[in-house]
């Protein structure tokens, strides 16, 4: 599969994508994250900002995450509330 099937489904702090991934694995959809800021590093230079990170699915399974984003989204609202 190439990284053009895939599509940013959240962007947010890694924490949070990192959850939001879980939760999308549990329901068998597989997701990628993007940290642009953490590979700048790795490689020696910067990139990005440090709380920004992507979360991508792929195009196939776009419907079914996007489900389960928004109820992510909305509980997080709640909770912060």
């Amino acid at each position: 599969m190439s990284e053009q099937e895939f599509e940013t489904i959240y962007s947010r702090t890694e924490v949070r994508v990192i959850l939001l991934k879980g939760l999308l694995e549990q329901s068998g959809i597989d997701a990628m994250v993007q940290n642009d800021y953490q590979a700048g590093i790795t490689a020696g230079f910067g990139g990005g900002t440090p709380n920004t990170v992507r979360l991508k699915v792929h195009q196939g399974d776009l419907e079914k995450a996007k489900a389960i984003v928004d109820d992510f989204i909305n509980n997080q609202q709640t909770d912060e509330a």
